[in-house]
């Protein structure tokens, strides 16, 4: 795909962010057999060419083994020569000789059905899951029957990945996906509004419930310590005040509107400010006319 494409940036992220999701991705791709938590080494992904081009890409390292991942959205006849052109590269940085045959494997995402992603452990595929409707995403937009048909599909995705992950304590990871999950779905669906909406329902009403349920910890574990740091009963009796208080904001449907508001719009670092500091609360209640 050609650089700084959503496709691209969502790839990246998880590359950078999730690592772990690549693993069964290799596993799948190179027929290895590495388990979730082995270490993974991230080598830099820009490399410069003599004419002065730079060439960016994915490289891992695990144990002595390189593994250069590329995603591709379009059908590119030249990627295998970039990939080339980019492990010699690498080959050149470290004065090591990998050989002269190489052998590129590939997946298609379009022959993994949900079922098969969720079996293999494939993770990584699902942001992208979506692209399987793309060509008819305005006649899915238009036929009611269609419609519901991807919104089970995708109320099949969010129950399984919340099952899979929320009940094994990685509801953080839960919480990443299905926000790239919203990134690319509402990308691919940006001139129809009915499916945009309703998939943002479907796969964004999680985010906002386990954001709140994590700002509720955070505030309760917040008035814990203020009043243990202190020793007294007027500092307990505090931090307990303040830990209801943030719950109960917390809890308003009109805040839940702005931390769902604010997540789907990549602004997920300003959920805490909202839910704590009363004037910048108003102040993104006016942004958003709430």
């Amino acid at each position: 795909m050609n650089n700084n494409t959503i496709f691209d940036d969502v790839f990246r992220t998880m590359i950078e962010k999730i690592p772990q999701l690549a693993i069964p991705l290799i596993n799948e791709v190179f027929q290895t057999s590495y388990p979730e938590d082995v270490e993974i080494i991230q080598l830099r992904n820009e490399h410069h060419q003599e004419n002065g081009e730079i060439i960016t890409d994915s490289c891992l390292r695990i144990g002595r083994k390189l593994y250069h991942i590329e995603c591709q959205s379009v059908d590119d006849t030249t990627m295998a020569i970039r990939m080339i052109e980019y492990d010699f590269a690498i080959a050149l940085d470290s004065a090591r000789k990998y050989g002269r045959r190489y052998r590129i494997p590939t997946v298609k995402l379009d022959e993994y059905t949900k079922d098969k992603i969720f079996e293999k452990n494939l993770r990584m595929f699902l942001p992208f899951y979506i692209m399987r409707y793309e060509k008819e995403i305005h006649r899915i937009n238009q036929d009611p029957e269609k419609l519901q048909s991807l919104l089970d599909e995708y109320e099949d995705i969010r129950v399984m990945l919340e099952k899979e992950l929320t009940e094994t304590g990685r509801a953080e990871l839960y919480t990443n996906l299905n926000k790239l999950i919203t990134k690319i779905s509402d990308y691919i669906c940006r001139d129809e509004e009915v499916v945009r909406e309703r998939l943002g329902e479907t796969m964004g009403g999680k985010v906002l419930e386990l954001e709140s349920e994590r700002l509720r910890a955070e505030g309760k574990v917040l008035g814990e310590s203020i009043g243990e740091a202190r020793g007294e009963a007027r500092g307990e009796a505090r931090g307990e005040a303040r830990g209801k208080v943030i719950g109960e904001l917390q809890g308003e449907t009109r805040l839940g509107v702005l931390i769902n508001r604010l997540i789907l719009d990549g602004r997920s670092a300003e959920v805490q400010g909202a839910a704590t500091d009363a004037e910048r609360r108003k102040e993104l209640y006016k942004e958003y006319n709430m």
